[in-house]
């Protein structure tokens, strides 16, 4: 980097600093769940930007959120992945000559030719301005651990005397998959202070949200424990999200305790077999869904994808109509945080329909005791109650490459005695039941939402 443009980002980070006169607050213990009571609605650029995304690009996305969605609860924006690289392209990492934005502190800023807003050291503060001003929040992915940069160049810790970028750095257990960060060692002076001060930085553009890749296969929980404490005392509710998956069920305690939200598989992308992955691996997060911490599905492939993806070309997702409902029954019923990953404005009329069903924003929202009934031979039954109107949910799925299948619940395993009214939440179709059982006929891949209410 050349010395004027550092000297450039030097003053303008002091400047947002000196502007920065909110008091710092340090939270208390597991007060972060208070910031994500229901599960967390957005959207993320990875599906249709993967490490590409442009400032306008999301502000197109913000807009049609503000005007489309707001009102059903959708609010994050989140920049995803490597905003801080000059020269990234989609379909590749690590190349040979990346292109870092950095300050004196080792860390990471907005690449400018991506983000022109971020000028003369303002960082995303600007984006994230424009974003608040629509009644939205902002959000932004990071990688766990510390920039090869700041290592190579010993840059200093800030809030530490003399300690030094090489010093709290391991190249065991580096990402595999991207190569710009080490690993902090969790142990070391100056560690803590590190995770502080992108974090003090972070609070003070603006940021409401944050991504935090490579925390969770292995479970990096000394790294985990340094962002929790940084969050908590850097003054701004940031709601926590580790990624990716497959988080460790044995780990369950501690990112409970530590995160809002964590990954359960990989990636998840517009193709059947990853979408009865998760189904098999959610079996063993049932327990753990509560207000302010919620077992994440992933991004939603929904929509307009791949624009400049990392798998395939631009296109309109893979996966059939019948698909498509049963991934958006199974996040919404689940309440998997829900965070949509095609170009917003590209949405035609079916796809917006799946995110702006009324009666399935009030399940995802307030409903309580998610429970699986069955996974067997194909079929699957999840149920939840609704304890503010006495309503139940039942989604029942035909997971099978079987033409047809009849998927069965007993009325008594619902808590229900007697006839029940039944409202299909897709189609609006109301009807009763005075039968014993509940049913229905599903095509291979389909799936039925229904909201009973007991009629004695």
């Amino acid at each position: 980097m050349k010395k004027t443009n550092l000297l450039t980002i030097m003053i303008g980070t002091f400047f947002i600093s000196v502007l920065s006169n909110a008091q710092t607050k340090t939270f208390q213990k597991e007060e972060f769940k208070q910031w994500a009571q229901t599960p967390p609605m957005g959207w993320n650029s990875w599906d249709c930007y993967g490490p590409t995304v442009e400032e306008h690009e999301v502000k197109s996305n913000a807009d049609y959120m503000a005007k489309e969605l707001k009102k059903f609860g959708w609010e994050y924006v989140v920049v995803d992945i490597r905003w801080f690289v000059e020269n990234d392209k989609a379909g590749g990492y690590n190349q040979t000559d990346p292109r870092y934005v950095i300050d004196q502190y080792g860390r990471y800023l907005p690449a400018v030719n991506r983000f022109p807003s971020a000028k003369d050291g303002q960082g995303f503060k600007p984006l994230a301005d424009y974003i608040h001003k629509k009644g939205l929040k902002f959000g932004i992915h990071i990688m766990r651990g510390i920039p090869k940069k700041a290592v190579e160049d010993k840059m200093p810790i800030k809030g530490t005397k003399g300690i030094t970028a090489d010093q709290i750095y391991t190249t065991a257990l580096q990402c595999e998959w991207l190569r710009d960060n080490y690993t902090i060692l969790a142990d070391k002076p100056g560690a803590q202070e590190y995770y502080d001060s992108i974090f003090e930085l972070y609070a003070q553009w603006g940021v409401d949200f944050i991504k935090i890749d490579d925390l969770s296969r292995p479970y990096h929980e000394g790294e985990i424990n340094l962002i929790r404490n940084a969050i908590d005392k850097c003054g701004r509710k940031i709601v926590l999200s580790t990624s990716p998956g497959e988080t460790p069920i044995s780990a369950a305690s501690h990112v409970t305790s530590h995160a809002n939200m964590w990954r359960m598989v990989d990636d998840v992308w517009d193709t059947w077999p990853h979408i009865t992955h998760l189904m098999d691996v959610a079996q063993r997060w049932y327990p753990h869904i509560a207000p302010g911490t919620w077992p994440d599905c992933d991004m939603i492939p929904l929509g307009r994808i791949s624009i400049r993806g990392e798998r395939g070309n631009d296109r309109m997702t893979r996966l059939t109509k019948d698909e498509q409902y049963t991934l958006i029954t199974f996040f919404n019923i689940f309440k998997s945080p829900l965070f949509f990953g095609g170009d917003l404005p590209s949405n035609d009329a079916f796809t917006l329909s799946l995110l702006t069903n009324k009666d399935v924003v009030k399940m995802h929202n307030e409903s309580k005791d998610v429970k699986q009934l069955f996974q067997k031979d194909g079929k699957i039954a999840v149920t939840s109650k609704n304890a503010k109107d006495g309503s139940v949910y039942l989604a029942l799925f035909n997971i099978s490459d079987k033409d047809t299948q009849k998927v069965t619940v007993n009325l008594s395993d619902l808590g229900i005695s007697g006839s029940a009214e039944v409202l299909n939440m897709w189609t609006g179709e109301k009807s009763k039941t005075t039968s014993k059982e509940i049913n229905a006929d599903l095509k291979s891949h389909s799936s039925v939402l229904y909201q009973l209410k007991s009629k004695k």
